[in-house]
């Protein structure tokens, strides 16, 4: 059990990261991550503003949100990964252009170090948008 010296809050793994205090902007949330890591997510955000130009951009469970009609996606850093969440479908959907990448229901992992696939990211936020606007019904 780890206790985090700041804020007081327990948790199992030792140094885990997590934030102290609520994140209330993706401005914030950006900020408050690794140098290194910063420039990936203001890309992603940028290709996730490009695709979904009408979603209106929020904090939802602690991660960066897009958001139209619903929560479109999600895009988060954690200790090894980016992930994005365009929910359960999007993972089947676009199964044969994920092989390369760790998925879990509705949860797409890109692992640090390796090239972020910006255009899948674009792909998949187009088809988010779809789905909610009734144009297709995630098939």
């Amino acid at each position: 059990m780890w206790i985090c010296q700041k804020c007081g809050r327990e948790f199992k793994n030792t140094d885990q990261t997590h934030y102290c205090a609520k994140v209330e902007t993706i401005d914030q949330y950006i900020s408050g991550q690794a140098d290194e890591i910063q420039p990936i997510l203001l890309k992603i955000r940028e290709v996730i503003r490009n695709a979904a130009p009408d979603a209106a951009e929020k904090m939802s469970w602690q991660m960066p949100t897009f958001w139209q009609k619903e929560n479109l996606i999600h895009f988060a850093a954690f200790k090894k990964h980016i992930s994005i969440f365009p929910g359960g479908e999007a993972t089947s959907v676009f199964a044969e252009k994920l092989t390369d990448y760790k998925v879990a229901k509705g949860t797409i992992q890109f692992q640090i170090g390796q090239p972020v696939p910006y255009d899948l990211i674009a792909e998949i936020t187009r088809w988010r948008v779809g789905v909610v606007e009734g144009d297709h019904d995630g098939q």
